[in-house]
């Protein structure tokens, strides 16, 4: 017998409703309907345009039920900070604001001024940044406020939309900068700061609750009768790692590339000292009472800005043969550090790059292959560094690192383990529609535990696992230390 369920992945960038079956300890995924989510400007605002991204939601969900098969659940994941207020009639409070919206920095000054910054990290384990919820809701009005009867995250918003439940997943809610990972519960010394309502709050769930059945009115307009609504891992990051094939008792590690690029491990307990909060490490929850202890740093946004820049010159170069440029280039003639204030910001990025080689008296790359190539291998020497740190504070040796996102430049992928040291696991591609399914099947007892969810993906998803052959990387590294370091 099969069990079938709807993972609604909804990204930054674009929103997916996905099928996940599961049959005889084995499961596969299938894309039903792919939207676009973008930002829309409104004069001086920035806002997500969220009836559009429900109604595709929906669709995609009508889509489903086109398949005729009996669909058991369905649940929301979603990225972080952003949230949605709701009057009490569960009416959308418009606009719902992006977390680069202007006000933000507004926002963050205004809570700073009443709280410091090493105060919320020993409140919350969630390092200060401008997007977090809790300086978002520092520069909202209080007009808004006083309206709102609930505030909840993207996913959980589109839990409680379907089903008509107020809840937030606890994943999600940590992300929130307004929640104590030791404590488990919303914090009350920040909400009396923002001077917000307790209950404007919904009370907090762990991953795996079942919040009831879709709303008559939503069964009825996309014909899934019988389907229930339930809080998986509403963030996508930790949807993604309750989706890796992790072996019993494996030490483990995740890095989860993009533009900004996200590493970290899974602890029982959270890590909130002077230490972490220098190094910029983050606790936020994962599946069964989880924390993940991450650290985000700089991504594929360097080798992006360098696309773009030559493309406005006429100099467009795709990424299958910048990658072979890249290859051919030669190893370590020239390193960055990614941290550099200077790499942060949008700009003439290859410029960047040659100033900086410049700078430290390395020979200063001209073509594109090697400026790539110098991106890359920074890059990995960067996740090498962070990798330490979290050996440090945990006082865990990592036997293996799982990638998350990172299939598609095979050049950095081999990089990266060559850099680190260990096994590099190239996870799943759509590891957090995976980990949805399976926080899904484990709700409905489907599933008897997490281990064996784990096995489920092994035994279901090919994986790539690349072993670390070049020892260069160990020069190269104190290189780029006494480069940074100078």
């Amino acid at each position: 017998m099969s069990n079938f369920y709807v993972a609604c992945d909804l990204s930054a960038e674009c929103g997916r409703v996905m099928l996940g079956t599961l049959n005889q300890g084995s499961l596969t995924v299938s894309e039903v309907r792919r939207f676009q989510n973008l930002p829309i400007q409104d004069k001086d605002s920035l806002e997500w345009n969220i009836p559009q991204l429900y109604h595709e939601t929906l669709d995609g969900l009508r889509a489903v039920a086109g398949y005729e098969e009996a669909i058991d659940s369905i649940s929301c994941d979603s990225w972080a900070a952003d949230y949605l207020l709701f009057e009490s009639d569960s009416s959308l409070i418009t606009p719902t604001y992006h977390h680069s919206d202007p006000r933000t920095s507004e926002g963050m000054q205004k809570v700073l001024s009443k709280v410091t910054r090493e105060a919320i990290y020993q409140e919350t384990g969630v390092c200060p940044v401008p997007a977090n919820t809790l300086f978002q809701l520092g520069a909202e009005r209080p007009r808004r406020l006083n309206r709102a009867k609930h505030l909840l995250p993207v996913a959980d918003a589109f839990n409680y939309l379907l089903a008509g439940v107020p809840r937030c997943e606890m994943s999600q809610a940590s992300t929130t900068q307004l929640y104590n990972p030791v404590s488990k519960t919303w914090s009350n010394r920040l909400l009396q700061i923002l001077d917000l309502p307790p209950q404007l709050l919904p009370p907090l769930v762990p991953a795996g609750t079942e919040l009831g059945p879709l709303r008559p009115e939503i069964a009825k307009t996309t014909g899934l009768e019988d389907a229930q609504v339930v809080a998986s891992c509403s963030h996508e990051t930790a949807a993604a790692l309750a989706g890796l094939p992790i072996s019993p008792g494996e030490n483990w590690a995740y890095l989860r590339l993009g533009p900004w690029t996200v590493m970290g491990t899974e602890l029982p307990n959270p890590i909130i000292t002077d230490t972490s909060r220098a190094l910029n490490f983050t606790n936020e929850a994962g599946y069964g009472g989880s924390v993940r202890l991450s650290k985000q740093t700089v991504g594929l946004w360097i080798m992006e800005e360098c696309r773009r820049f030559w493309k406005e010159r006429d100099h467009e170069i795709d990424d299958g043969l910048l990658t072979h440029l890249a290859g051919s280039a030669p190893p370590f003639d020239s390193l960055i550090n990614p941290a550099d204030p200077r790499f942060l910001a949008p700009g003439d990025m290859p410029l960047k790059i040659q100033a900086y080689c410049r700078e430290t008296n390395q020979p200063v790359p001209r073509k594109p292959g090697p400026i790539i190539r110098c991106v890359l291998e920074s890059l990995a020497l960067q996740y090498r560094k962070t990798l330490q740190e979290i050996e440090d504070l945990t006082g865990r040796q990592i036997a293996r690192l799982h990638l998350i996102g990172g299939s598609a430049n095979t050049l950095l992928n081999h990089f990266i383990a060559n850099a680190v040291r260990r096994p590099l696991v190239v996870a799943p591609a759509d590891a957090s529609t995976i980990g949805n399914v399976l926080v899904q099947a484990l709700a409905l007892g489907h599933l008897e535990s997490l281990e064996q969810a784990h096995e489920v993906v092994r035994n279901s998803f090919k994986t790539e696992t690349l072993v670390p052959y070049a020892t260069a990387w160990d020069t190269a590294s104190e290189r780029l230390a006494q480069l940074s370091a100078a």
